[in-house]
């Protein structure tokens, strides 16, 4: 032991115990395996001996390297390499249901794989191939196998071990007697492969007989349907109970879903990850915007029908943002992918996507891209970085939310995980520790949550059954549980008995709760009567026995109109707030310091007020010292402190409703928006139905002069050649000439088109004929069409 100092205890198995030990040498860590020899012969501890050489042997990136083996105190010290990332049992239980995803699972899966064919190789059998027997580094992707070899060495307690310390692993053929061989090998690995696609083991039983039983027949519940039918058919095949049917490692290596994530070990695993510096997107010139919501005519390109170029140069969403300086949108870089709901924190930017991941955007190193003079004039728009939030692998996310250096996101399965600054104990973890990576609030495991929000540094968040929670700072009793304690794991509120909670909303001091039936309830800071829990009747400025200044329990909100009418949607502000009727109607009520109620005479009033200037609202936000709104076709309006480019122009207060003027030259929905502080991050989704249904903001197909049956045709924009576009329908293959100015490439539904028809504008049509003799074209199915129906107008 002169070559090593022992450090701890690590953990106590059948034969002995493992130690985490540091080596003299080089000061590097090693395990240290101490297995007591005392009671075996001459003959067992020199086949000991013998067998650990034979370990020596192997020698594979994903197997646990053996270092040496020598006696001492009458046991058996092996020495090997120490895999700090702890087992691929404890990975699995630490997803707490969450399943992996597809190609995560391959990627652990094609290691094994590769480490079992080396072993196979040597001709030596694993014999305890299982989850708690494969290690993993301390970043967590890199594979390692351990333990094999030592139940051969060690007969006489092997046997035991292999039956009754990890029995879910045998196969069919060791239940029947029959010796173990490279298919049962594979057997265990079918097994663990099934654990990790499904968490769980295949076969478990409360007892030996009951568990023998599922083995013999092979019984084990089928695999999740999120995953492709290659590798559940895989899992199958695998878990043959016929050994001569289950396929060899060469075979399985040979397999066309294995073959990918083989080829990327060799390219990824142990590369260096680079962080590239994204340019901003490019912005059209002042001309080139349109009202909002509306369609604008930009930069034609001459792309053809279907090309690549064309699709990626009309994203399906943009994100924008505003404040902090910069006075007018700034579309954000964007990933490839479309952003369904976004958020914003005293320093965070996040994104949810479409496929459930979590997009955030951050301001590059000092130096790239920054204006040299801070307070320079004419000086570079700033650059932000999109990067997806690491760690996230199998995670599905279905909301964010940010508060002031912290973040809380819900994944589709109801579960709660939250990162960043950990005071005021606003994670819920128990602690008041800083977490880099989202982590699971285990509190509320139990519980499947619906929706979460933050404020400055609290958080609520409701469960599918109407129970709420809440947790972080509880100044102000804005936590709603009586009280001003401060709390660092999750405590359920008390609502009155006939409230049913749907959604929750957090403030910088206050919370309210939404109820299924458009109740609000509010607690914290009603400072400026932000909250509405004013006792107010008409149109008259409360009594001072009225105002309500701070309630530490939820309470229902008392100010006409809002305790009458039905909110739809509501935002709190640092010192105001937002709310959106039934009908459309937006309602302001709090501080007008700075206008951000939309009344242009300063006033300063606690009475609800209606913006008498804006109709059909769908929803606000509310930042420190303004507000915006959304309309129903997509107008995005600001007012209120104008100050640092609060507004989204250059303009200063203004306590009159005006449009913000966006890049888009295409019809737009509005997906999402979050205020925070001084700051706006917007996402909006292109309306791609603009030649097929009508929409308030989209231009409608007409058939002028069209012959009757074919003006009901569900005629859908399949693709455009600068002035051409093509349209076609399911059930009618004929040819319309279409007059449109739109480049982009649209589909209505996912039909296979009957033919494809290129349409060309009709002021070009008769010098083309002149041309080639003639109109007729090649459809996409080969044939030829020279036959035009009456001209559609766009």
């Amino acid at each position: 032991m002169e070559k090593y100092e022992k450090i701890k205890v690590v953990g106590r198995g059948a034969f002995g115990i493992v130690h985490l030990c540091r080596r003299r040498s080089d000061g590097a860590l090693v395990i240290l395996k101490e297995i007591p020899v005392e009671q075996m012969t001459r003959d067992e501890r020199l086949a000991a001996q013998n067998e650990c050489q034979v370990l020596k042997l192997l020698n594979h990136p994903n197997i646990i390297e053996y270092y040496e083996n020598f006696l001492e105190d009458k046991a058996l010290m092996i020495a090997m390499e120490y895999a700090p990332g702890g087992t691929l049992a404890d990975y699995i239980q630490k997803r707490c249901n969450s399943l992996l995803d597809e190609d995560t699972i391959l990627h652990f899966f094609v290691q094994i794989l590769l480490a079992l064919y080396h072993v196979h190789n040597k001709l030596i059998l694993h014999r305890d191939l299982k989850t708690q027997n494969i290690l993993l580094d301390k970043h967590q992707m890199i594979v390692k196998i351990g333990d094999f070899g030592i139940s051969k060495i060690l007969v006489s307690k092997s046997k035991a071990y292999t039956v009754v310390g990890t029995p879910c692993y045998i196969s069919p053929e060791l239940c029947e007697g029959k010796p173990y061989n490279q298919k049962s090998d594979i057997w265990a690995l079918g097994c663990v492969l099934y654990e990790l696609a499904s968490l769980k083991r295949a076969f478990e039983a409360a007892n030996l007989p009951a568990l023998v039983l599922k083995i013999m027949s092979g019984t084990f519940a089928p695999i999740s349907d999120r995953y492709s039918p290659e590798l559940r058919q895989l899992i199958l095949n695998m878990l043959n109970l016929d050994p001569s049917k289950r396929p060899q490692l060469n075979e399985i290596m040979a397999h066309p879903i294995c073959i990918r994530p083989l080829l990327n070990l060799h390219t990824d695993i142990g590369n260096v990850k680079m962080r590239r510096i994204e340019k901003p997107l490019a912005t059209f010139p002042p001309g080139a915007h349109g009202r909002p919501g509306g369609r604008v005519a930009g930069t034609r390109t001459r792309e053809g029908l279907g090309s690549s170029k064309m699709l990626h140069s009309l994203p399906q969403s943009s994100v924008y943002t505003w404040g902090s300086g910069i006075s007018s949108p700034l579309r954000l870089p964007m990933l490839n992918t479309e952003v369904l709901q976004v958020s914003l924190g005293r320093t965070q930017k996040m994104g949810v996507t479409k496929s459930g991941r979590l997009l955030t955007w951050e301001a590059p190193s000092l130096g790239l891209g920054e204006p040299s003079l801070p307070g320079a004039v004419d000086h570079m728009q700033p650059m932000f970085i999109s990067r997806f939030l690491e760690g996230q692998s199998g995670v599905t996310i279905k909301s964010v939310s940010c508060g002031d250096l912290f973040t809380a996101c819900l994944t589709d399965r109801g579960i709660i995980m939250t990162f960043g600054s950990g005071s005021n104990g606003c994670l819920g973890h128990g602690s008041f520790n800083d977490v880099t990576q989202p982590k699971i609030v285990e509190a509320l495991l139990g519980y499947e949550l619906v929706q979460v929000s933050c404020g400055a540094s609290h958080i609520l968040a409701v469960t599918n059954e109407g129970e709420v929670f809440s947790w972080g700072r509880g100044d102000n009793g804005r936590l709603g549980l009586g009280n001003q304690d401060s709390h660092n794991s999750p405590q359920q509120v008390s609502v009155l008995t006939d409230f049913e909670a749907q959604n929750v909303l957090c403030g910088v001091d206050c919370s309210m709760i939404i109820s299924t039936q458009q109740r609000i309830l509010a607690c914290g800071s009603n400072r400026f009567n932000k909250l509405g829990l004013d006792h107010i009747v008409g149109a008259d400025e409360p009594l001072p026995s009225d105002q309500v200044e701070e309630v530490q329990t939820f309470c229902p909100i008392q100010s006409a109109p809002l305790n009458v009418e039905k909110i739809v949607y509501i935002d709190i502000g640092t010192a105001h707030s937002a709310a959106v009727t039934e009908k459309g109607s937006c309602l302001t009520f709090g501080s007008n310091q700075h206008g951000q109620l939309g009344s242009s005479s300063r006033r300063s009033s606690r009475v609800p007020y209606l913006v008498s200037r804006l109709q059909g609202i769908t929803r606000v936000a509310c930042g420190d010292a303004f507000t915006l709104a959304i309309g129903a076709d997509g107008e995005v309006y600001t007012w209120g402190k104008g100050a640092r480019g609060r507004l989204g122009r250059k303009e200063e207060d203004s306590g009159i409703p005006k449009a913000v003027q966006l890049d888009e030259t295409h019809p737009f929905t509005v997906t999402s928006v979050a205020c925070c502080h001084g700051n706006t991050l917007l996402a909006v989704k292109r309306n791609v139905s603009a030649f097929t249904e009508h929409r308030p903001s989209e231009p409608r197909l007409q058939m002028n002069g069209a012959s009757e049956q074919f003006r009901n045709v569900p005629w859908q924009a399949i693709g455009s050649f600068c002035d051409t576009v093509a349209f076609l329908s399911p059930s009618h293959p004929i040819e319309l000439t279409a007059d449109c100015e739109s480049t982009s490439l649209l589909r209505k539904s996912q039909a296979p088109p009957a033919i494809g028809v290129r349409w060309e504008r009709e002021a070009r049509r008769s010098e083309k004929k002149k041309r080639s003799g003639g109109n007729a074209f090649r459809s996409s199915e080969g044939c030829r069409a020279s036959r035009v129906a009456p001209a559609a107008r766009c």
